[in-house]
């Protein structure tokens, strides 16, 4: 079903308050459940209710809560706590043992969890689990929905559960969240934070004047947007980042490991680094993609430095207009030739030996290339995803391509690991 409804509540767990006629329709459902709605429209507060009414209504079962960050789930379980109080005050649960901050178990078996998800979901697998609630689904990693989706097929066979509740606001097109409101084993839910009578007309007002268009339909409009001139469409983003959490300890002897880096400029407050691993048939893994705040030169160096003990770096690429020319001119008298310079208008030698301009677009369309060819696997990172989503392009009046985004450095990191495919081929020219 497809709903919008506005909202009378009060949201602090233990209160009276009106449901609206949509979370009413939530708690009567029985099945798998998407919604997708803006903010503040009172999702966590009536899939509190459903975790605490199923727990109470269904002996011996479990709850698992996860989310993208453990704050967030965390969050979540905190207002599940505290309706699980308001029923023990009204004498409808019993506490087994004091809860603490990742387990309610109740007199009557049932167990409600709140666990870490992780990168790939690897330190929940294991558990048989007949209500699986996934709060600000949209943003869990691909790598995760592996693990636990096969979590709820044991229950789903033997007691007729196994059901799962995705709430979010949408993150673009793509990946499971979006899947989910094309299948028909979910009962879908549309709630807009313009039908939520608590949030004031004004507010959304200055909401609307503040953000693109983009940013405010998905946000307070839950739309899955895609903007028409987004660089690297969401969904191929997501079917690129499948690569499992990586350590060092997974490093080999054959590994070649390339360096992208992006220097803050003034006024800007990150550092960016992303660790690029070309393998012997020219596939190419994203396995680190690492930020520092706004710091002094030399602490950029010395992290560049530390990095290259641990990875033993083939290339180091790095943004040498402007600030980062300074850092690479010392990384050179440590590093030598292993540096190289691309500012989207660095010298390269071609067969000719005539000097090429590398342009941005050069950099930007070789890891677009990469993404579609399968020749490129991410690990799946929040910040990276957010910052490659941001990336937009437009041509000009005089037809160039402009390729712009408010949030760039580890994309403009990531596009230069990404050029090792390309140096591995060419005689680099160093001024």
């Amino acid at each position: 079903m497809n709903t919008t409804a506005g909202a009378v509540e009060k949201s602090t767990p233990g209160e009276e308050f009106e449901l609206d006629h949509w979370q009413e329709e939530v708690l009567k459902h029985d099945g798998s459940i998407a919604l997708r709605c803006g903010r503040q429209v009172g999702k966590s507060t009536v899939v509190s209710i459903k975790a605490a009414q199923f727990a109470r209504d269904n002996p011996g079962t479990t709850t698992l809560v996860i989310a993208a960050a453990q704050r967030q789930s965390s969050l979540l379980f905190d207002k599940i706590r505290g309706e699980i109080n308001r029923m023990e005050d009204l004498g409808e649960v019993k506490y087994a043992e004091p809860p603490t901050l990742t387990r309610i178990r109740l007199t009557n078996k049932s167990v409600i969890y709140s666990l870490p998800a992780g990168r790939t979901g690897y330190f929940i697998r294991g558990f048989t689990v007949d209500l699986l609630i996934v709060d600000e689904a949209a943003y869990v990693p691909e790598s995760v929905w592996r693990a636990v989706v096969p979590m709820v097929a044991v229950s789903r066979k033997l007691r007729g559960k196994g059901w799962i509740i995705l709430l979010s606001t949408p993150f673009g097109k793509g990946g499971y969240f979006f899947d989910a409101f094309q299948d028909p084993d979910f009962a879908h839910f549309h709630i807009t934070s313009e039908k939520c009578s608590r949030i004031p007309d004004s507010f959304l007002a200055k909401e609307k004047k503040r953000m693109t268009r983009v940013e405010y339909a998905q946000e307070y409009l839950g739309e899955f947007i895609d903007e028409w001139n987004q660089f690297f469409p969401t969904a191929l983003l997501k079917s690129c980042m499948t690569l499992p959490e990586w350590q060092i300890g997974d490093k080999k002897p054959t590994d070649s490991f390339y360096l992208g880096v992006d220097i803050a400029r003034y006024g800007g407050d990150e550092n960016a680094f992303v660790i690029a691993i070309l393998e012997r048939n020219n596939n190419i893994k994203i396995v680190k993609a690492l930020t520092t705040s706004r710091v002094a030169l030399t602490d950029t160096i010395g992290r560049i430095m530390d990095l290259d003990d641990k990875f033993h770096f083939r290339k180091v690429f790095i943004d040498d207009g402007g600030v980062g020319g300074g850092v690479m001119d010392m990384l050179m008298e440590r590093l030598g030739r292993r540096v190289i310079g691309l500012n989207n208008a660095s010298r390269t030698i071609d067969k000719e030996a005539k000097r090429k301009k590398i342009l941005k677009e050069d950099l930007y369309s070789n890891a677009l290339l990469m993404m579609e060819s399968k020749k490129l696997e991410m690990i799946s990172d929040t910040l990276l995803l957010k910052s490659l989503k941001s990336i937009l392009f437009e041509y000009t009046s005089e037809k160039n391509l402009r390729i712009y985004g408010k949030y760039t450095h580890l994309t403009e990191g990531l596009v230069r690991a990404c050029w090792c495919i390309r140096e591995k081929g060419l005689k680099v020219f160093l001024s």
